[in-house]
């Protein structure tokens, strides 16, 4: 996981301090679309972080589209600002669903992108984004995001089996507000305060077991050795050991997950194939 966790930290030093990096060539973007945060991620033809940014956002719900023109107006900022630091287009770009939305879903959210600019070159589920980074060959990618728990199995590289179900960082901030008899938005501000968490997680300590729970019936007739765990909701330090009390496996969560899955989108953006430059006046007339 070093090599990995050093990608995901030089990632997140360029979403914290908007800095790039130097690049050549064609670049991709990885657009994810979140319950509760934005995040476009740039990388080049390699694969190396050159850009990122995030942003606080309500654009999904279960996988769906709430409000298609704010998603595309905050997709649109976030594209110009990437543009402008970087000094060129950004032509290309992939986004990621939750694994089983219905087809109307991905359609929406690929025209989100196109309604921003990007040429659409690929749609993906957000495990599988994830282990494009985590470069997993055998095991289980779960991700927890705001809205839902999705998983990923893979076998010898591939993906054999994804799902997922509408739990997620939302129904933790359900428990914290119905705990303290608070308003949502309260209640999300307790929830993500670093400072808080050794009061907050007992709150939320039985919502994590279910994502376990619905991890444990994903994997039945499955046998994987390890299970990864990404996605903003599964920060807290806890988390983890949690899903390995009722899973009785290896648990491991990468360094920033909530930024595994918006690299893995750009990753897995592809890029068309160049056109061939044309030829000289002076080629043409040999």
């Amino acid at each position: 996981m070093d090599v990995k966790n050093r990608t995901l930290s030089n990632f997140a030093e360029l979403v914290k301090t908007g800095e790039c990096k130097k690049f050549k060539g064609r670049l991709k973007v990885g657009v994810d679309l979140g319950t509760a945060n934005t995040v476009l991620a740039v990388v080049d033809s390699n694969n190396r972080p050159v850009a990122g940014i995030s942003a606080p956002s309500h654009a999904i719900r279960d996988g769906v589209i709430v409000n298609y023109y704010d998603s595309v107006q905050l997709v649109t900022k976030l594209k110009n600002e990437l543009e402008e630091r970087l000094g060129t287009e950004l032509l290309y770009g992939a986004a990621a669903i939750p694994p089983g939305v219905s087809p109307g879903s991905v359609k929406s959210i690929g025209y989100v992108l196109e309604g921003a600019g990007f040429e659409v070159t690929n749609i993906v589920d957000e495990p599988t984004a994830a282990a494009a980074v985590l470069k997993i060959q055998d095991g289980a990618v779960v991700d927890v995001g705001g809205g839902t728990t999705g998983i990923s199995i893979l076998k010898d590289g591939k993906v054999i089996y994804t799902d997922d179900e509408a739990t997620g960082g939302n129904h933790m901030t359900m428990t914290v507000a119905g705990h303290y008899h608070i308003p949502y938005e309260e209640a999300e501000v307790l929830k993500i305060n670093p400072e808080k968490e050794d009061e907050i997680f007992p709150v939320i300590k039985a919502v994590v077991d279910k994502m376990a729970i619905i991890t444990q019936r994903f994997l039945t007739g499955y046998e994987v050795p390890a299970v990864y765990v990404v996605g903003g909701s599964s920060m807290f330090r806890e988390f983890p050991a949690v899903f390995e009390k009722r899973l009785q496996l290896p648990i491991y969560r990468p360094v920033h997950p909530l930024l595994v899955t918006p690299l893995g989108i750009a990753f897995l953006c592809r890029l068309p194939k160049a056109e061939p430059e044309a030829k000289t006046d002076a080629a043409t007339k040999k």
